[in-house]
C-alpha cells in the first residue's frame, strides 16, 4: 500500500484538526491605505483620471470591501488624487459604512433613479471632468456601456488591467505569508484526506471530509472548489458529472482550495490506492520531472510562456502529446493565485508577459490518458530577486507522497 494511504477514518482525522486562523493576521486598513497610494500613483503614471472598482474582487483587494455583483450597481470610484467615493444603492448605504475600511463618501442612488447618472455626477464632483477611466475588467458589460451614455464624449474608457491587475499580481510579504499559511494549511489536509479512503468509498464522501476539514482548520466559509476522482475519471482535468467508488489499485486525484482571510489555497495531489504498477509510477514520473522542470526557469525576467514550454517539453520527450493533444498535457501548466483562485499571470504558451518579483502561480502539469487514468501534481511558486522558490513542497514519490506533511 502507497505510504500513508488508507489506514484511518474521518471522525479520527477530524478531531486532530486545530483551527489556525490566527497564525497570520488578516490585511488591515493600513495596508489597504498603501494600496490606495500605489493605484493612485500608476494612475498618474498612465494618464489615467479615475478608475471604477465594480463589486469585484478588485474592490476587495483594494479597499477591503466584499459585496460581490448583482443587478443593482455598487462599487467605488477612485480618482487619480483624493479619496475613494463608493456608489450603492440607497437601502445598502449604512451597510457600506459599517463594512468598509478604507473610509469615503458613500453616495445611494433610490430604486426608481439611475445608478449611471449618479456615476457621471460623481466623477465631475470628484474634478474629473474630462480624460481616461479605466473600468474594472470584471464589471458586466451592461455596467460599462450604460456607465459609457452616461457619461457622453468628454471621456474616455480604458481597462483595469493596467492598474489592477498589474499591482495585484505582485503580492507583497504579508500576502506571501497568507497565501504560504493557506496553502500548507489545505497540504495537510490533503494528507488526512489520503488516510480516510477504504475499498468503495464514494468520491462524494471524501469531498465532504475535506470541506469540514477546511471549516476546522479556520478557513473562510465554504470550500472554494474541490474534485475528487478516482481510476479512469482522474484523467478528467476538471472531474466528472458523476465520480465514481474508490478501488484496488487505481488512481487517485484530489484538487482542493479555501480561501484564508481572503487569500486561495490550491493543492492538487496525484498517488494509487494500493501499490503503484510499474506503468503507475511511470506516468507519475513524468509528471514530476515536467514539474521540476518549469520550475527551475522560473525567475525574474522570464516570460511566463517559459514556464509552459519546459513543462511540456518533457512530456513529449516521454512519448505523449505533442501540444495539447493527449495523452498528454491537455491545458496550460500553471495561473496566478491570490485572492481569486485564477488570476494574472497566467502560464502559458505564448505568454510574453515577464516574470516578476512577487510574482505568484501554480505550476500544475497533468498526464491525461483518456481511458486509464490521469495524473497532475499541483503546487505553486512565488518570484524572488534570485528565482523560484515553493509555498509546498512537490511529493517525495509516488510510493510515499505525503512525507513530512504531518
Amino acid at each position: 500500500m502507497t505510504i500513508g494511504v488508507g489506514g484511518s477514518d474521518a471522525a479520527t482525522e477530524l478531531a486532530s484538526i486545530t483551527n489556525e486562523r490566527a497564525a497570520v493576521p488578516p490585511i488591515g486598513a493600513e495596508e489597504h491605505a498603501r494600496r490606495i497610494a500605489m493605484a493612485q500613483a500608476r494612475m498618474d503614471e498612465l494618464g489615467i483620471e479615475a478608475l471604477w472598482l465594480d463589486g469585484t474582487t478588485n474592490l476587495h483587494w483594494l479597499a477591503g470591501f466584499k459585496h460581490g455583483q448583482s443587478e443593482r450597481t455598487i462599487g467605488a470610484l477612485l480618482p487619480k488624487r483624493g479619496a475613494l467615493t463608493y456608489i450603492a444603492p440607497a437601502f445598502e448605504v449604512e451597510k457600506v459604512k459599517e463594512s468598509i475600511l478604507v473610509p469615503g463618501e458613500v453616495r445611494g442612488w433610490e430604486e426608481d433613479s439611475d445608478p449611471y447618472a449618479l456615476f457621471a455626477t460623481t466623477l465631475r464632483d470628484l474634478q474629473v471632468l474630462r480624460g481616461a477611466v479605466a473600468i474594472d475588467d470584471h464589471a458586466r458589460f451592461f455596467t460599462a456601456r450604460e456607465m459609457r451614455v452616461a457619461v457622453g464624449d468628454d471621456y474616455r474608457f480604458t481597462r483595469s488591467f493596467d492598474v489592477c491587475a498589474y499591482l495585484r499580481a505582485r503580492k507583497s510579504e504579508h500576502e506571501i505569508a497568507l497565501i504560504r499559511h493557506a496553502m500548507n494549511l489545505t497540504l495537510k489536509i490533503q494528507a488526512r484526506a489520503a488516510r480516510i479512503l477504504r475499498e468503495g468509498i464514494p468520491a462524494q464522501e471524501v469531498m465532504g471530509f475535506i470541506a469540514n476539514a477546511h471549516m476546522l482548520a479556520g478557513f473562510d466559509p465554504g470550500l472554494r472548489f474541490g474534485i475528487v476522482l478516482f481510476g479512469a475519471d482522474s484523467a478528467f482535468p476538471h472531474g466528472v458529472p458523476r465520480p465514481k467508488a474508490l478501488e484496488p489499485g487505481e488512481v487517485v486525484l484530489i484538487d482542493c482550495g479555501a480561501t484564508m482571510h481572503g487569500y486561495a489555497s490550491d493543492i492538487t495531489r496525484s498517488y494509487v490506492f494500493g501499490e503503484p504498477t510499474e506503468r503507475q509510477n511511470f506516468l507519475w514520473n513524468v509528471v514530476k520531472e515536467s514539474q521540476a522542470a518549469s520550475f527551475t526557469v522560473a525567475k525574474p525576467g522570464v516570460a511566463c510562456g517559459t514556464l509552459d514550454d519546459a513543462a511540456r517539453a518533457v512530456i513529449v520527450k516521454h512519448g505523449f502529446g505533442p501540444g495539447y493533444a493527449t495523452p498528454g498535457l491537455p491545458h496550460r501548466v500553471g495561473h496566478g493565485v491570490g485572492m481569486d483562485g485564477h488570476e494574472e499571470p497566467y502560464f502559458v504558451k505564448g505568454n510574453e508577459q515577464k516574470l516578476d518579483v512577487g510574482m505568484c502561480g501554480s505550476i500544475e502539469p497533468t498526464l491525461a490518458v483518456y481511458g486509464e487514468c490521469g495524473i497532475r501534481h499541483e503546487d505553486h511558486i512565488f518570484i524572488t530577486p534570485r528565482g523560484a522558490a515553493w509555498f509546498t513542497e512537490p511529493m517525495a514519490s509516488a510510493e510515499d507522497p505525503f512525507r513530512g506533511v504531518l
